[in-house]
């Protein structure tokens, strides 16, 4: 049953798109008359309906890290990783249970995570833009999508507060494409699926129906859909189809934890939790594939 009331998100979220549209035409003055007839509780039960409706998510049984290859090379840093709890990212919402961030580590040249400025940093200058993304487990290209445009970072206070509150909201009704941005989905022989997100306009070399290896190259880290800055969004699936699909718990084989802690990150390097993917780097934990 959850399975298929998520099926059909798209149609769930018009009800809430409805909500926000009545609410800003409230504030404006601007109602239709035709709106107006229709008796309030029965819109607020709609909306109420739809919105309900959007949070159910698919639920996995419970089972051991699915092992894969690392998608990156050389060192990186970890954060709102499965290794710090579950869910990761807060929700089980297009599959993310389990859900891991990425980026490269910081230089004396990459941009504050937030500063005073009015305009947020470009993506190319930060170390993560442009570097290659890797199929994490042989299977055939089932979604890509790469003409979503690389955006400034969200890196300054009223850029981080427009991200969380207006765009986020924005993003989210307006489905998969506007919340990963630029992305490639992988079905793997195995039945799971990868979804690898926020990739750089224009850097995807895959096609649909294109058979892949564990290693071949996907795409470029990018800035596209809703982050804050460049980086690797990547997750683990029952099924190539998001909106349908539960989350899964993946581990890297290939990768070294030296005990590292990216120091932009320090402030959110803490114990993990007591389900927490503890084969996965935690937050702030710096690994080498």
């Amino acid at each position: 049953m959850r399975r298929a009331i998520s099926r059909l998100k798209p149609v769930w979220l018009l009800p809430v798109l409805l909500g926000v549209t009545l609410g800003v035409l409230g504030v404006l003055g601007a109602v239709p008359d035709f709106v107006r007839s229709v008796p309030s509780m029965v819109l607020l039960v709609v909306i109420a309906l739809g919105a309900l409706l959007s949070g159910v998510h698919p639920k996995a049984d419970e089972h051991e890290p699915h092992v894969m290859a690392s998608p990156v090379r050389g060192r990186w840093a970890a954060l709102n990783t499965p290794g710090q709890q579950l869910p990761s990212h807060g929700s089980r919402f297009l599959g993310q249970y389990a859900a891991v961030d990425i980026l490269q580590p910081t230089t004396a040249a990459t941009p504050a995570k937030v500063r005073k400025a009015w305009r947020g940093s470009l993506p190319q200058e930060y170390p993560s833009f442009g570097a290659p993304v890797y199929a994490m487990a042989p299977g055939v290209v089932t979604r890509t999508w790469s003409r979503s445009r690389d955006h400034q970072a969200r890196n300054t206070w009223q850029a981080l507060l427009y991200m969380m509150t207006i765009e986020g909201a924005l993003r989210t009704l307006g489905g998969q494409r506007a919340i990963i941005g630029n992305h490639v989905i992988v079905h793997h022989d195995d039945g799971t699926a990868a979804v690898y997100a926020h990739l750089r306009t224009g850097s995807v070399v895959v096609g649909v129906g294109q058979r892949v290896d564990a290693g071949d190259p996907l795409g470029q880290v990018g800035n596209t859909g809703n982050t804050s800055e460049p980086h690797l969004h990547v997750h683990l699936m029952d099924r190539a189809n998001p909106n349908a699909a539960a989350g899964l718990k993946m581990t890297w084989a290939n990768i070294a934890r030296p005990g590292e802690i990216e120091p932009s990150l320090a402030e959110i390097a803490k114990e993990p939790a007591e389900n927490a993917v503890l084969s996965m780097p935690r937050n702030g934990e710096i690994f080498e594939a």
